[in-house]
């Protein structure tokens, strides 16, 4: 259907208000990262400077939270695309007894409240499990926060692979099987190559999934370890510390925003 031109103008001016409205906070904070004032009163631009990003770079505590950060995004990604990608599979080549059961609890994760997920991981791994001959407690720290991140980010790497397994023709592994190949030869120079471009998007998604996640870390971290956005949740209200906080906020908005872009493009082809 072919809009007349006023509708089209109105279209197009809802959208730009509405892009605008989405993306002016985040040139703000931008350009507050490079102010020399420590104010972020509006509009508080008095020049440029380097200075915080010197001092940032020179800190230990934004530093090291970024680093936790990408050591638990890393890990949590690995788990999610080996554990997403297997019962994709399963749930796209086989018909099992409770298949749309196990369907709807590998998506359920990702739609419960961040808030209920992060008590019920706490409960757990602050409780002792009695097995008889040995006992055993999770605890909180490094491990804790990935088990935690992996439980929601697996969804993200699950829809993405199980989506390109279901574009992809089954009669292409049948034609495999016919021509003398076996499983390991199928996957290897078949399906793994149809999925490939779907893994990394969700590799990407899952790692900035679990990078800005701060509900579930919040209960789940323990004391001791801290990732960036609980550093930056801790430094907001601290005058002293505005400023360094708008240098790693712009810092991760450079970095994941490409990412993004990537990831969308990646999840929009249909081959590699």
């Amino acid at each position: 259907m072919k809009l007349s031109l006023p509708a089209r103008l109105a279209l197009g001016g809802f959208t730009l208000l509405t892009l605008v409205f989405l993306y002016l906070p985040l040139a703000v904070v931008l350009r507050l990262s490079f102010n020399p004032a420590k104010s972020v009163s509006w509009p508080g631009f008095n020049g440029y400077t380097l200075d915080w990003w010197r001092k940032a770079w020179e800190s230990d505590g934004p530093k090291d939270a970024l680093i936790n950060s990408c050591k638990v995004a890393f890990v949590a990604m690995v788990l999610a695309l080996i554990l997403g990608t297997l019962a994709a599979m399963a749930m796209a080549r086989f018909q099992f007894f409770g298949k749309n059961a196990v369907s709807f609890l590998m998506v359920l994760p990702i739609a419960l409240p961040g808030i209920v997920t992060g008590i019920a991981l706490q409960n757990t791994f602050s409780r002792t499990f009695d097995l008889g001959l040995f006992s055993f407690r999770v605890g909180f720290g490094f491990h804790s926060l990935v088990i935690a991140h992996a439980t929601f980010c697996v969804v993200v790497a699950y829809n993405n692979v199980i989506a390109r397994l279901r574009r992809s023709s089954p009669n292409l592994l049948e034609a495999s099987a016919d021509l003398g190949a076996h499983g390991t030869q199928t996957f290897r120079y078949i399906t793994f190559p149809l999925m490939r471009s779907a893994l990394l998007a969700g590799g990407i998604l899952a790692f900035a999934l679990s990078f800005d996640e701060i509900v579930v870390t919040t209960f789940t971290a323990g004391s001791g370890f801290e990732t960036l956005p609980q550093w930056i949740l801790a430094n907001f209200s601290r005058p002293q510390n505005v400023p360094l906080v708008n240098v790693m906020a712009t810092f991760v908005m450079v970095v994941s925003i490409p990412l993004a872009y990537l990831a969308q493009r990646l999840s929009d082809s249909g081959t590699d």
